[in-house]
């Protein structure tokens, strides 16, 4: 850098001095050039006013001779005028742009185009303007070097140039031609040229002596105070004492020397207080529990802590990759880098080896030092030991990930709901197996939409309180809208710092469709075993009906009357022993069916009638008692009707043939036969009521040592050709299916007795007649 340059870069003496004479410089100049333009637009607005007087002068002279077309006398007006001193050339133009007269002889009868400079002026629109002002109709040229002035003056259509005698122009035309003069202003322009040169040495001298005036009252009463003040101000931050005050001026620099003496002296106080906060700063940075380096553009260690010098052991001058990796270039993301580039602090997770060798992770935050002229010079770099939290969060990654391999590899559908909404937020790849939903199908769907519409709000009303659904099986659709049966498990939880719903289903259609299978061939079995109480049951009606029909046969034979009474109520007789065999044997019909099981309000009482009034006849026929001992009204439970009656006609074929098994080799005078059938409401400790249903006999009763096994399938008690084994099982899993237990208890008294026990519903309903 040139040492004028950088005298000048440094000097506030040549700065001021250089700024003030280029202003005054400027605003001369610029005065100068604005009197200069003014005076040039006056004389140029004097020669265009002489010019259109001019024009007007020989537009008048010609008048006459236009008038009587003397062509003769208006060419000679021209050639005298065009001598003028100053007038270069005179036009006159027809409408057509044709040269009619000029003092240049050899451009008459030339047409001129309408797109020409002069010309445009007006015809640039269509019709042509009539009308222009001064300025509009002049315009400079060049013409030999120098600059020349035209005006052009309109030659209108006046009253006496209208059709007569003599000529011939309609009187619509406004307009007839065009009178062109050309003046030169050369000498205008020399004019001008002379009173530039005048105003530009007035200028110059004016600035000159400005200048210098200017240049010597700064030095005096600036430079010199400015340069002792600089003096005195070197010695105040060198430390040095302060002498007494060498500027006596009685201005604002006078004042400025005195503010800074007294800065001075305040400074050297302050400076023994910095002293001890630099002491006190550099300890709290020496024992702050964290590193921190401060490091230079090449990475190398200027300062740092005492925790990063016993955690790294680094080298003087050591840079920071070599001290934390023990690498030989640059990290390849370096947020110390990223600082230097932008001036901006940064945060980044970086790993390495401790002094000892054992692995560490740390926080790293940067942020730039700058100097007084906020150029980044160096950069801090502090560093959190995060090595504790680090291996948290790997142990937590790789817990995580073993739990996601195993909700991804649960053999049974499994949902992640939102608790609000029931939307699926996951779930695994067992829902394309069960319901048809490939896992990108299923996410976003709402849950309720796998159940039925007409039970879709009761299961949505139990997701959202995250109760268990309290029913054994539950139907739902799949992708193709075919119906599944489903068990359905609800537990809440949060992920996500959200509150969702685990679900799991597992299918148990195939399952229900093999109980079906066996639940019919345990109907068909016991109706095997019912047929000998049914064909008791039917023997008492067709053998009134027998002794009816043998009766009237008698008399017809015999041909005596019959009276009516005595027909009317043997009739009677035979009607209603019709109507209870048809009765037995569309229950019968009733029981053996195959119907798809319904949970819907039941009366346990009502059913357990139903199921005794097979067995009533046979029973008194054995001489086994039935005590009743059932609680009315009932509060109704959630059941099938058809699948429970077949659980009573079980216990009650097991309760007669317990019977029989003990008794038959006893003095029927001295057995004791009895069946209890028994039903109250009990409240469980949970402020719930709950139905209990009792079948108790008085036959061998259940040993302790096979009660655990007697609900299994195909276990059975009963001699050889006497019992499948299913009808207990069977019955555990109906009485399963409505919610309910079943079990076996001794009582004093009693062999076995079977106790059932159902859930009533949120809200209980009171039976309503003989019916279910």
């Amino acid at each position: 850098m040139p040492r004028k340059y950088t005298l000048f870069r440094h000097s506030l003496f040549s700065k001021v001095v250089l700024t003030v004479g280029i202003v005054l410089l400027s605003s001369m100049a610029v005065g100068a050039f604005l009197v200069i333009r003014h005076q040039t637009e006056d004389a140029m607005e004097h020669a265009l006013n002489s010019a259109s007087r001019v024009s007007d002068t020989i537009r008048l002279g010609c008048r006459y001779a236009m008038m009587i077309n003397d062509r003769g006398d208006i060419q000679s007006i021209i050639n005298d005028t065009a001598r003028q001193p100053d007038i270069e050339i005179i036009r006159v133009l027809n409408k057509r742009g044709e040269i009619k007269f000029s003092n240049l002889l050899g451009e008459i009868d030339e047409t001129i185009p309408q797109n020409d400079e002069g010309c445009a002026s007006c015809h640039r629109t269509e019709p042509p303007l009539v009308d222009l002002d001064l300025h509009g109709r002049s315009r400079t040229v060049r013409l030999d070097g120098h600059r020349a002035l035209t005006v052009m003056t309109p030659v209108y259509n006046e009253p006496g140039c209208s059709p007569g005698p003599c000529h011939f122009h309609p009187e619509d035309k406004e307009v007839l031609g065009l009178l062109e003069v050309t003046f030169s202003l050369d000498a205008a322009d020399r004019k001008i040229a002379g009173f530039a040169q005048r105003s530009f040495w007035l200028a110059a001298t004016i600035f000159t002596l400005t200048f210098l005036a200017m240049y010597f009252f700064l030095r005096a009463f600036v430079k010199q105070p400015v340069t002792k003040l600089m003096a005195l101000t070197r010695r105040i931050g060198k430390g040095e004492d302060i002498p007494n005050r060498s500027v006596l001026q009685d201005d604002e620099m006078g004042e400025l020397a005195g503010a800074i003496h007294h800065m001075g002296r305040q400074i050297q106080t302050k400076h023994a207080e910095l002293v001890r906060q630099k002491e006190e700063y550099q300890n709290l940075f020496e024992l702050v529990p964290c590193t921190i380096t401060v490091q230079d553009r090449d990475y190398r260690l200027l300062s740092y802590n005492q925790e990063f010098a016993d955690k790294f052991a680094p080298r003087p001058g050591q840079h920071c990759y070599a001290a934390y990796k023990g690498l030989d270039q640059p990290c390849p993301d370096c947020p110390v880098a990223r600082t230097f580039a932008d001036g901006q602090s940064h945060v980044s997770e970086e790993n390495g080896y401790s002094r000892d060798g054992s692995r560490s992770h740390w926080i790293v935050t940067t942020s730039p030092i700058r100097d007084s002229e906020g150029q980044i010079i160096a950069a801090m770099e502090m560093c959190l030991d995060i090595t504790p939290r680090k291996e948290l969060v790997e142990q937590l990654e790789r817990s995580e990930e073993k739990y996601r391999a195993i909700f991804n590899t649960i053999p049974n559908p499994v949902f992640m709901l939102d608790q609000d909404t029931l939307d699926i937020m996951d779930c695994n790849d067992a829902v394309d197996t069960v319901y048809g939903y490939k896992r990108h199908e299923a996410q976003g769907m709402n849950f309720a939409e796998f159940f039925p519409e007409e039970d879709r709000e009761m299961y949505v009303s139990r997701l959202r309180s995250t109760r268990v659904i309290p029913q054994a099986r539950q139907r739902v659709r799949d992708k193709d809208a075919l119906p599944l049966y489903v068990f359905i498990r609800v537990s809440p939880s949060r992920y996500a710092g959200r509150d969702i719903l685990l679900v799991t289903t597992s299918d148990i259609t195939k399952r229900l469709e093999t109980e079906q299978q066996l639940i019919q061939a345990s109907k068909m079995a016991t109706l095997g075993e019912m047929a000998t109480g049914v064909a008791h049951e039917l023997n008492q009606p067709l053998s009134v009906i027998k002794t009816a029909s043998s009766f009237f046969m008698n008399k017809i034979k015999k041909k005596q009357p019959i009276r009516e009474d005595i027909l009317l109520t043997m009739a009677e007789e035979i009607n209603s022993h019709v109507d209870r065999a048809s009765k037995i044997i569309n229950h019968m019909r009733e029981f053996g069916r195959k119907p798809e099981m319904v949970l819907e309000p039941v009366d346990v009482n009502y059913v357990l009638r139903r199921a005794f009034e097979i067995f009533s006849q046979q029973l008194k026929l054995r001489e086994i008692k039935v005590i009743w001992e059932l609680e009315e009204p009932l509060p109704l439970i959630q059941g099938d009707s058809g699948r429970l009656e077949q659980v009573f006609i079980n216990l009650l074929l097991n309760a007669r043939d317990a019977i029989e098994d003990r008794w038959e080799n006893h003095d029927r005078t001295k057995a004791d036969k009895r069946i209890a059938l028994r039903s109250r409401v009990e409240s469980s400790g949970r402020d719930r009521q709950r139905v209990v249903v009792e079948v108790a006999d008085t036959g061998h009763g259940i040993p302790k040592a096979i009660a655990e096994r007697i609900f299994e399938p195909f276990f059975t008690t009963k001699k050889v050709g006497k019992g499948t084994g299913l009808g207990l099982s069977i019955s555990y899993g109906i009485v399963g299916d409505c919610g309910g237990e079943i079990r076996v208890e001794e009582r004093p008294g009693w062999g076995a007795v079977f106790v059932l026990d159902f859930p009533l519903p949120e809200e209980a309903l009171a039976p309503s007649g003989e019916g279910a």
